[in-house]
């Protein structure tokens, strides 16, 4: 028999093909994550299945981390320390701020380790990457929904009446999923780069808690230091959501600067995250 002639080449020493974003100072294009929205819902759908498989008390975490919470707070601060809850019972005051800050505390520390749990997809296959931490920050939004049923309970045993800024309230979640949306794409791009984000982040989420009107009304805040403390995105939104629920004073002013900054962080993150996608499956 002839010997049979060996095709094959010598692989080149740089690549033909490379797929990388179109432009990486472009914000991110709705239009493409739109035709993934499938592989978004997957996502979604995975992550809420593996959560709750193998759990004795299934979703019921979902709500015992706030109300525990609230438990401690009530006793520690409510009766000991007698913190002013603005004459709102406090601990509808104190379950009315942890609930909003438990979604954005888990949202951001889920969606900044995303990426690394997502490396086997990364790695193989291309899809719009800031979809892995959305679908990490949508989990989270629907833990709020669960624990929202306890807020409406707890309403209802404190005979607290609704108000016409209630209709608020969806308005103040949205702007809170997108202010964790923003953190979670920036930090989840850079937890791949630098890991030591993953361990800072808890330590800095734990101190923007006690920055934040959560277990302790604004007004105690003293007056000189009220502008900067409005310049934290949470405090318009947690004191706006508490006071469409409770039927308190809106202030109109923290709520235009945390809408304001929420929007300025958000566009910044989508033009970092492009940023750094291109390296993404090379380094994760």
């Amino acid at each position: 028999m002839p010997d049979q002639v060996n095709d094959w080449a010598p692989l080149p020493e740089k690549p033909l093909i490379k797929i990388r974003v179109s432009k990486r100072w472009a914000p991110i294009e709705l239009r493409e994550i739109w035709a993934h929205r499938e592989l978004l819902y997957l996502l979604v759908w995975r992550d809420l299945k593996v959560r709750y498989k193998q759990t004795v008390l299934g979703a019921t975490w979902v709500i015992l981390q706030p109300l525990l919470m609230t438990l401690v707070f009530a006793v520690f601060l409510g009766k000991i320390a007698r913190v002013s809850s603005g004459g709102v019972p406090y601990v509808l005051f104190l379950y009315s701020g942890l609930v909003p800050w438990t979604f954005f505390s888990n949202a951001v520390s889920s969606s900044s380790h995303s990426l690394i749990a997502s490396a086997h997809m990364i790695t193989k296959v291309y899809f719009p990457r800031s979809i892995v931490p959305a679908a990490a920050v949508l989990v989270r939004l629907s833990d709020f929904i669960i624990a929202s049923f306890i807020l409406i309970i707890l309403m209802l045993y404190y005979r607290q009446p609704l108000h016409w800024a209630f209709l608020l309230a969806p308005l103040l979640i949205l702007n809170l999923t997108l202010l964790a949306s923003a953190l979670g794409m920036w930090f989840s791009a850079l937890n791949v780069k630098y890991r030591d984000i993953g361990t800072a982040l808890p330590v800095v989420l734990q101190l923007w808690m006690f920055a934040s009107p959560i277990v302790y009304p604004s007004s105690l805040v003293p007056k000189h230091w009220k502008w900067v403390y409005d310049l934290n995105p949470l405090t318009g939104i947690i004191e706006g959501f508490r006071a469409s629920l409770l039927g308190q004073d809106l202030n109109m002013s923290s709520l235009v600067a945390s809408g304001v900054i929420t929007l300025a962080l958000l566009v910044n993150s989508m033009y970092a995250f492009r940023r750094l996608e291109d390296e993404l499956a090379d380094i994760v």
